[in-house]
Protein backbone atom coordinates (compact mmCIF):
# COMPACT_ATOMS: atom_id res chain seq x y z
CA UNK A 1 0.00 0.00 0.00
CA UNK A 2 1.42 3.46 -0.91
CA UNK A 3 2.73 5.55 2.00
CA UNK A 4 0.12 8.30 1.44
CA UNK A 5 -2.80 5.86 1.73
CA UNK A 6 -1.28 4.34 4.89
CA UNK A 7 -1.02 7.80 6.46
CA UNK A 8 -4.64 8.63 5.66
CA UNK A 9 -5.81 5.28 7.01
CA UNK A 10 -3.82 5.78 10.22
CA UNK A 11 -5.27 9.29 10.62
CA UNK A 12 -8.82 7.96 10.23
CA UNK A 13 -8.20 5.30 12.86
CA UNK A 14 -6.86 7.89 15.31
CA UNK A 15 -9.87 10.10 14.62
CA UNK A 16 -12.34 7.27 15.29
CA UNK A 17 -10.48 6.30 18.47
CA UNK A 18 -10.51 9.86 19.80
CA UNK A 19 -14.22 10.19 19.07
CA UNK A 20 -14.94 6.94 20.88
CA UNK A 21 -12.95 8.05 23.93
CA UNK A 22 -14.84 11.34 24.00
CA UNK A 23 -18.17 9.53 23.88
CA UNK A 24 -17.11 7.13 26.63
CA UNK A 25 -16.04 9.97 28.93
CA UNK A 26 -19.58 11.42 28.76
CA UNK A 27 -21.06 13.62 31.52
CA UNK A 28 -23.36 16.53 32.16
CA UNK A 29 -21.60 18.89 29.77
CA UNK A 30 -22.05 16.52 26.81
CA UNK A 31 -25.73 15.88 27.50
CA UNK A 32 -26.41 19.52 28.29
CA UNK A 33 -24.81 20.84 25.11
CA UNK A 34 -26.53 18.31 22.88
CA UNK A 35 -29.89 18.84 24.55
CA UNK A 36 -29.71 22.60 24.83
CA UNK A 37 -28.08 23.28 21.51
CA UNK A 38 -30.57 21.29 19.47
CA UNK A 39 -33.66 21.84 21.60
CA UNK A 40 -35.00 24.90 19.84
CA UNK A 41 -34.23 23.69 16.32
CA UNK A 42 -35.34 20.11 16.78
CA UNK A 43 -38.54 21.01 18.61
CA UNK A 44 -39.60 23.33 15.81
CA UNK A 45 -38.72 20.71 13.22
CA UNK A 46 -40.61 18.02 15.10
CA UNK A 47 -43.71 20.20 15.34
CA UNK A 48 -43.54 20.97 11.63
CA UNK A 49 -43.18 17.25 10.78
CA UNK A 50 -44.90 15.39 13.62
CA UNK A 51 -44.60 12.09 11.78
CA UNK A 52 -40.94 12.48 10.90
CA UNK A 53 -38.48 9.85 11.98
CA UNK A 54 -35.12 11.04 13.26
CA UNK A 55 -32.12 10.13 11.17
CA UNK A 56 -29.30 11.91 13.01
CA UNK A 57 -29.93 11.51 16.70
CA UNK A 58 -26.95 12.22 18.96
CA UNK A 59 -25.69 9.02 20.52
CA UNK A 60 -25.98 8.52 24.26
CA UNK A 61 -22.72 8.33 26.20
CA UNK A 62 -21.31 4.82 26.38
CA UNK A 63 -21.00 3.13 29.74
CA UNK A 64 -17.67 3.86 31.34
CA UNK A 65 -16.17 3.31 34.74
CA UNK A 66 -13.82 6.22 35.37
CA UNK A 67 -11.00 5.94 37.84
CA UNK A 68 -11.30 7.31 41.35
CA UNK A 69 -9.26 10.37 40.49
CA UNK A 70 -11.42 11.24 37.48
CA UNK A 71 -14.55 10.94 39.61
CA UNK A 72 -13.18 13.33 42.18
CA UNK A 73 -11.69 15.91 39.86
CA UNK A 74 -14.64 15.78 37.43
CA UNK A 75 -11.96 15.66 34.74
CA UNK A 76 -13.80 12.82 33.02
CA UNK A 77 -16.61 15.22 32.08
CA UNK A 78 -15.06 16.13 28.76
CA UNK A 79 -17.49 17.07 26.02
CA UNK A 80 -17.74 16.21 22.34
CA UNK A 81 -16.08 18.53 19.87
CA UNK A 82 -19.58 19.52 18.74
CA UNK A 83 -20.79 22.87 20.05
CA UNK A 84 -24.31 24.02 20.87
CA UNK A 85 -24.60 25.89 17.61
CA UNK A 86 -23.30 22.90 15.67
CA UNK A 87 -25.69 20.31 17.09
CA UNK A 88 -27.56 18.41 14.41
CA UNK A 89 -31.28 18.85 13.89
CA UNK A 90 -33.76 16.05 13.79
CA UNK A 91 -34.77 15.97 10.13
CA UNK A 92 -37.19 13.93 8.10
CA UNK A 93 -35.31 11.80 5.59
CA UNK A 94 -37.31 10.56 2.67
CA UNK A 95 -36.44 7.43 0.77
CA UNK A 96 -36.72 7.90 -3.03
CA UNK A 97 -38.72 5.18 -4.75
CA UNK A 98 -36.10 4.71 -7.41
CA UNK A 99 -33.32 4.35 -4.88
CA UNK A 100 -32.53 1.17 -2.97
CA UNK A 101 -35.01 0.24 -0.20
CA UNK A 102 -34.63 2.06 3.14
CA UNK A 103 -33.06 0.13 5.97
CA UNK A 104 -35.68 -0.55 8.64
CA UNK A 105 -34.21 0.38 12.01
CA UNK A 106 -34.82 -1.83 15.07
CA UNK A 107 -37.80 -0.78 17.16
CA UNK A 108 -35.72 0.02 20.26
CA UNK A 109 -33.44 2.27 18.23
CA UNK A 110 -36.43 4.24 16.99
CA UNK A 111 -37.72 4.46 20.56
CA UNK A 112 -34.32 5.86 21.61
CA UNK A 113 -34.61 8.51 18.91
CA UNK A 114 -38.09 9.43 20.07
CA UNK A 115 -36.65 9.84 23.57
CA UNK A 116 -34.24 12.50 22.28
CA UNK A 117 -36.98 14.24 20.30
CA UNK A 118 -39.19 14.42 23.39
CA UNK A 119 -36.29 15.51 25.61
CA UNK A 120 -35.43 18.41 23.34
CA UNK A 121 -39.09 19.42 23.06
CA UNK A 122 -39.44 19.56 26.86
CA UNK A 123 -36.26 21.61 27.15
CA UNK A 124 -37.32 23.93 24.34
CA UNK A 125 -40.64 24.65 26.06
CA UNK A 126 -38.88 25.24 29.38
CA UNK A 127 -36.66 27.81 27.69
CA UNK A 128 -39.78 29.54 26.36
CA UNK A 129 -41.46 29.29 29.81
CA UNK A 130 -44.21 27.09 28.35
CA UNK A 131 -45.80 23.95 29.76
CA UNK A 132 -45.74 20.76 27.71
CA UNK A 133 -49.05 18.95 27.45
CA UNK A 134 -49.38 15.21 27.22
CA UNK A 135 -51.39 15.66 24.04
CA UNK A 136 -48.50 17.54 22.42
CA UNK A 137 -46.05 14.83 23.47
CA UNK A 138 -48.20 12.08 21.97
CA UNK A 139 -48.46 14.00 18.71
CA UNK A 140 -44.70 14.48 18.70
CA UNK A 141 -43.82 10.81 19.04
CA UNK A 142 -46.60 9.88 16.54
CA UNK A 143 -49.40 7.36 16.95
CA UNK A 144 -47.14 4.50 15.90
CA UNK A 145 -45.22 4.78 19.20
CA UNK A 146 -48.16 5.62 21.44
CA UNK A 147 -47.85 2.34 23.35
CA UNK A 148 -44.17 3.11 23.95
CA UNK A 149 -44.96 6.52 25.44
CA UNK A 150 -44.45 5.51 29.12
CA UNK A 151 -40.97 4.21 28.34
CA UNK A 152 -40.10 7.19 26.13
CA UNK A 153 -41.32 9.67 28.74
CA UNK A 154 -39.46 7.90 31.57
CA UNK A 155 -36.16 7.81 29.70
CA UNK A 156 -36.43 11.43 28.54
CA UNK A 157 -37.17 12.51 32.12
CA UNK A 158 -34.17 10.59 33.42
CA UNK A 159 -31.81 12.12 30.87
CA UNK A 160 -33.02 15.62 31.76
CA UNK A 161 -32.53 14.87 35.45
CA UNK A 162 -28.98 13.66 34.81
CA UNK A 163 -28.05 16.63 32.64
CA UNK A 164 -29.77 19.49 34.45
CA UNK A 165 -30.76 18.24 37.94
CA UNK A 166 -34.43 18.91 37.23
CA UNK A 167 -37.56 16.82 37.72
CA UNK A 168 -40.18 16.48 35.00
CA UNK A 169 -43.30 17.04 37.08
CA UNK A 170 -47.00 17.23 36.27
CA UNK A 171 -48.40 20.63 37.23
CA UNK A 172 -51.93 21.70 37.99
CA UNK A 173 -53.76 22.82 34.89
CA UNK A 174 -56.94 22.19 32.94
CA UNK A 175 -55.20 19.35 31.08
CA UNK A 176 -52.24 17.07 31.88
CA UNK A 177 -49.21 19.35 31.53
CA UNK A 178 -45.58 19.05 32.57
CA UNK A 179 -42.75 21.38 33.51
CA UNK A 180 -39.10 21.00 34.52
CA UNK A 181 -38.68 21.71 38.23
CA UNK A 182 -35.24 22.57 39.63
CA UNK A 183 -34.01 20.31 42.44
CA UNK A 184 -32.53 23.34 44.20
CA UNK A 185 -34.58 26.36 45.22
CA UNK A 186 -32.85 28.60 42.72
CA UNK A 187 -34.81 31.68 41.57
CA UNK A 188 -37.00 31.43 38.49
CA UNK A 189 -37.14 27.63 38.68
CA UNK A 190 -33.40 27.22 38.20
CA UNK A 191 -32.86 29.95 35.61
CA UNK A 192 -31.51 32.30 38.35
CA UNK A 193 -32.25 35.40 36.29
CA UNK A 194 -35.74 36.43 35.24
CA UNK A 195 -36.80 35.66 31.68
CA UNK A 196 -36.08 32.79 29.38
CA UNK A 197 -33.17 30.44 29.82
CA UNK A 198 -32.06 26.94 30.74
CA UNK A 199 -31.77 25.55 34.28
CA UNK A 200 -28.43 26.16 36.04
CA UNK A 201 -28.98 23.56 38.77
CA UNK A 202 -26.48 21.01 37.44
CA UNK A 203 -23.81 23.71 37.13
CA UNK A 204 -24.29 24.65 40.79
CA UNK A 205 -24.03 21.00 41.82
CA UNK A 206 -20.82 20.56 39.81
CA UNK A 207 -19.19 23.62 41.37
CA UNK A 208 -20.21 22.42 44.84
CA UNK A 209 -18.68 19.06 43.91
CA UNK A 210 -15.38 20.68 42.90
CA UNK A 211 -15.26 22.47 46.26
CA UNK A 212 -16.09 19.25 48.10
CA UNK A 213 -13.38 17.17 46.47
CA UNK A 214 -10.83 19.92 47.05
CA UNK A 215 -11.31 19.60 50.81
CA UNK A 216 -14.35 21.88 51.27
CA UNK A 217 -12.41 24.89 49.94
CA UNK A 218 -11.25 25.34 46.33
CA UNK A 219 -9.00 28.04 44.94
CA UNK A 220 -10.37 30.03 42.04
CA UNK A 221 -7.54 28.68 39.89
CA UNK A 222 -8.48 25.06 40.65
CA UNK A 223 -12.15 25.68 39.91
CA UNK A 224 -11.43 27.16 36.49
CA UNK A 225 -8.85 24.50 35.72
CA UNK A 226 -11.56 21.87 36.17
CA UNK A 227 -14.30 23.79 34.36
CA UNK A 228 -12.05 24.47 31.38
CA UNK A 229 -11.86 20.73 30.79
CA UNK A 230 -15.62 20.94 30.17
CA UNK A 231 -15.07 23.92 27.81
CA UNK A 232 -16.50 26.39 30.32
CA UNK A 233 -14.31 29.51 30.37
CA UNK A 234 -14.37 32.68 32.50
CA UNK A 235 -15.64 35.67 30.55
CA UNK A 236 -16.93 33.52 27.65
CA UNK A 237 -20.70 33.09 27.36
CA UNK A 238 -21.84 29.48 27.46
CA UNK A 239 -24.97 28.45 25.54
CA UNK A 240 -26.49 26.78 28.64
CA UNK A 241 -24.93 28.50 31.66
CA UNK A 242 -24.38 32.04 30.38
CA UNK A 243 -21.24 33.89 31.51
CA UNK A 244 -19.92 31.47 34.17
CA UNK A 245 -17.66 33.82 36.13
CA UNK A 246 -20.45 36.30 36.77
CA UNK A 247 -22.79 33.41 37.53
CA UNK A 248 -20.46 32.15 40.27
CA UNK A 249 -18.90 35.29 41.74
CA UNK A 250 -22.01 37.46 41.60
CA UNK A 251 -25.31 35.59 41.35
CA UNK A 252 -24.45 32.45 43.33
CA UNK A 253 -22.60 34.50 45.96
CA UNK A 254 -25.53 36.88 46.25
CA UNK A 255 -27.92 33.92 46.60
CA UNK A 256 -25.59 32.45 49.28
CA UNK A 257 -24.93 29.19 47.45
CA UNK A 258 -21.24 30.08 47.31
CA UNK A 259 -18.76 32.07 49.37
CA UNK A 260 -16.03 33.89 47.50
CA UNK A 261 -13.27 35.22 49.71
CA UNK A 262 -9.68 36.39 49.52
CA UNK A 263 -7.02 33.89 50.54
CA UNK A 264 -5.53 35.13 53.81
CA UNK A 265 -2.16 36.84 53.33
CA UNK A 266 -2.17 36.51 49.54
CA UNK A 267 -0.29 39.27 47.69
CA UNK A 268 -1.29 39.79 44.94
CA UNK A 269 -4.80 38.88 46.11
CA UNK A 270 -6.00 35.35 45.35
CA UNK A 271 -9.51 34.06 45.93
CA UNK A 272 -11.17 30.81 46.88
CA UNK A 273 -14.68 29.30 46.88
CA UNK A 274 -16.56 27.63 49.72
CA UNK A 275 -20.10 26.34 50.15
CA UNK A 276 -22.50 29.07 51.18
CA UNK A 277 -25.26 28.79 53.81
CA UNK A 278 -27.96 28.18 51.19
CA UNK A 279 -26.03 25.21 49.77
CA UNK A 280 -25.85 23.64 53.23
CA UNK A 281 -29.56 24.29 53.71
CA UNK A 282 -30.72 22.75 50.43
CA UNK A 283 -28.34 19.86 49.81
CA UNK A 284 -25.62 17.83 51.51
CA UNK A 285 -22.16 16.48 50.78
CA UNK A 286 -23.50 12.97 50.26
CA UNK A 287 -26.11 14.19 47.74
CA UNK A 288 -23.50 16.14 45.77
CA UNK A 289 -21.15 13.16 45.83
CA UNK A 290 -23.96 10.89 44.61
CA UNK A 291 -24.67 13.32 41.77
CA UNK A 292 -21.01 13.32 40.71
CA UNK A 293 -20.97 9.53 40.88
CA UNK A 294 -24.10 9.34 38.72
CA UNK A 295 -22.80 11.55 35.92
CA UNK A 296 -19.43 9.74 36.03
CA UNK A 297 -21.16 6.33 36.00
CA UNK A 298 -19.51 5.10 39.17
CA UNK A 299 -20.38 4.85 42.88
CA UNK A 300 -19.88 7.34 45.73
CA UNK A 301 -17.76 4.75 47.55
CA UNK A 302 -15.14 4.86 44.76
CA UNK A 303 -13.27 7.25 47.02
CA UNK A 304 -13.90 5.89 50.49
CA UNK A 305 -12.38 8.77 52.46
CA UNK A 306 -14.55 11.49 50.91
CA UNK A 307 -17.58 9.21 50.87
CA UNK A 308 -17.21 8.52 54.59
CA UNK A 309 -16.73 12.21 55.37
CA UNK A 310 -19.81 13.13 53.35
CA UNK A 311 -21.86 10.35 54.99
CA UNK A 312 -20.82 11.45 58.49
CA UNK A 313 -21.68 15.04 57.62
CA UNK A 314 -25.11 13.97 56.33
CA UNK A 315 -25.78 11.83 59.41
CA UNK A 316 -24.72 14.70 61.65
CA UNK A 317 -27.19 17.01 59.94
CA UNK A 318 -29.98 14.43 60.31
CA UNK A 319 -29.26 13.88 64.03
CA UNK A 320 -29.10 17.62 64.66
CA UNK A 321 -32.45 18.15 62.93
CA UNK A 322 -33.99 15.36 65.01
CA UNK A 323 -32.72 17.02 68.19
CA UNK A 324 -34.19 20.33 67.07
CA UNK A 325 -37.59 18.71 66.49
CA UNK A 326 -37.62 16.98 69.88
CA UNK A 327 -36.44 19.97 71.91
CA UNK A 328 -37.54 22.98 69.86
CA UNK A 329 -38.49 25.08 72.90
CA UNK A 330 -34.90 25.11 74.19
CA UNK A 331 -33.35 26.10 70.89
CA UNK A 332 -32.44 29.68 69.99
CA UNK A 333 -32.32 31.24 66.57
CA UNK A 334 -28.52 31.28 66.75
CA UNK A 335 -28.26 27.47 66.93
CA UNK A 336 -27.83 25.64 63.64
CA UNK A 337 -28.12 22.02 62.63
CA UNK A 338 -25.19 22.45 60.24
CA UNK A 339 -21.79 23.92 60.99
CA UNK A 340 -21.26 26.68 58.41
CA UNK A 341 -18.00 28.29 57.36
CA UNK A 342 -17.11 31.72 58.73
CA UNK A 343 -18.87 34.57 56.95
CA UNK A 344 -15.96 36.19 55.14
CA UNK A 345 -17.41 36.69 51.69
CA UNK A 346 -15.67 39.37 49.65
CA UNK A 347 -18.13 41.90 48.15
CA UNK A 348 -18.35 41.42 44.40
CA UNK A 349 -19.41 44.05 41.90
CA UNK A 350 -22.11 43.00 39.40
Amino acid sequence: MPRGQKSKRHARKKSHKARGEAQASGGVQEIAEKSGGAAEKSSAASQTHPGAESSSTPEAPQNATPSASSTLSISSLESHESSCEGSEEFKEKECPVEDKPCTILPHQEMVARKVMVLLQHLLHNFNLKKLTTKEDMLKLITKKYEYDFPEIFRKASQKLEDAFEVEVREVNSSEPSYNLISKLKLPNNGRIRAGRGFPKTAFVMCVLGIILIRGNCASEEDVWKTLKKQRIYPGKKHCIFGEPRKLMTHYLVKLKYLEYRQVAGSDPPRYEFLWGPQAYAETSKIKVLEYLAKINQTTPSAISAIHEEALKDYQGQTEARDEDDSDATDQTSEDSSVKLPANSTVPVDP
